[in-house]
């Protein structure tokens, strides 16, 4: 990575890109499908991003290591304090070593402000959760270098996409983008990079009609639609993607979607206990993949590291 990050990211978005709790990632599948999905995301003092993901959903991984081109949009305030908060989307490259991180170091920072502001992960760090927890802590780590900044403003609330329109009852995900006004769109341009833009899809009987910013210039193909919530201490997480093709019409630009992942379930006790389950044999699966057996989590690193972060419910 060059330093010229540093240049990119301008001094004056660090406190709001330090304040936001999470962001919108947007990686290109094998197919080239752009899938968002909300991180946490740790700015570094050299200008390059800093997020991670487990082994149970290296997709992301697998997606930088294929294809570094991504792109990141700081769009949703929850928990951030920002009154007015403006939107934040960075485009530029990835990179995704094939080094499993079993504790904190290299990214001491990241987990400190994780544990400060979604307290209860303290509580996987208890003997009686890490035989269930250990995924959790199984990292590889994604480094971002940022090469163009749009700065954009807040989004206002839209009509929710479960408003009734006739002829939509069977549109694929319109349960899951009815659980909130707007949505992500992640896109392609003309280079085929993705692009991501907040939007307050409106559904009719061929798809969701979405408005598209000017500074986003999507192109027809492959695209897809997040919708995702936290509360201000990153509980009560949802996430869902809505997958299809994305085609100009007269009306303006339409998703018409095709299949629908919840990666968490739905929220439903039952889905919790599934989510375990497959969690562990993800990441069984990717170990086995490179012949490596299960590594051991430095719990004890990560117990020290949370102790010395602030504890709200302490304070």
């Amino acid at each position: 990575m060059s330093p010229s990050s540093n240049t990119v990211l301008d001094s004056a978005l660090h406190h709001v890109l330090d304040a936001y709790r999470t962001g919108e990632f947007v990686t290109l599948g094998r197919d080239g499908t752009p899938m968002a999905w909300p991180t946490a995301v740790a700015r570094r003092d050299d200008g390059t991003l800093l997020l991670t993901t487990s082994l149970a959903f290296a997709q992301k991984a697998l997606n930088v290591r294929r294809d570094g081109r991504v792109a990141l949009l700081f769009s949703d305030p929850t928990g951030s304090g920002l009154d007015p908060a403006p939107q934040v989307f960075v485009s530029g490259r990835a990179e995704c070593p094939d080094t499993i991180m079993t504790g904190p170091c290299g990214a001491e920072e990241y987990w400190r402000r994780l544990f400060e502001r979604q307290p209860h992960s303290r509580s996987y760090l208890t003997r009686p959760m890490r035989p269930m927890m250990s995924w959790y802590y199984l990292r590889l780590l994604i480094t971002v270098e940022p090469e163009q900044v749009i700065i954009r403003t807040p989004l206002k609330e839209q009509r929710a996409v479960s408003a009734p329109v006739t002829g939509t009852g069977r549109l694929p995900g319109a349960a899951q983008l009815g659980r909130a006004p707007t949505a992500v769109l992640a896109a392609r341009d003309a280079s085929g990079a993705p692009v991501l833009a907040r939007t307050g899809p409106q559904p009719t009987p061929a798809g969701y009609l979405v408005d598209v910013p000017a500074d986003c210039p999507v192109v027809r193909g492959p695209a897809s639609l997040l919708v995702h919530r936290h509360d201000e201490r990153l509980n009560h997480m949802y996430n869902a993607l809505v997958r299809g093709d994305l085609r100009p019409t007269d009306a303006g630009w339409l998703l018409v979607p095709s299949t629908v992942v919840e990666p968490m379930g739905s929220g439903r006790t039952v889905d919790a206990l599934r989510v375990l389950r497959r969690t562990s044999r993800s990441t069984d699966r990717y170990l086995e993949r490179r012949g490596l057996r299960r590594p051991k989590v430095q719990w004890d690193r990560f117990r020290d590291l949370a102790h010395s972060a602030p504890d709200p419910d302490r304070s």
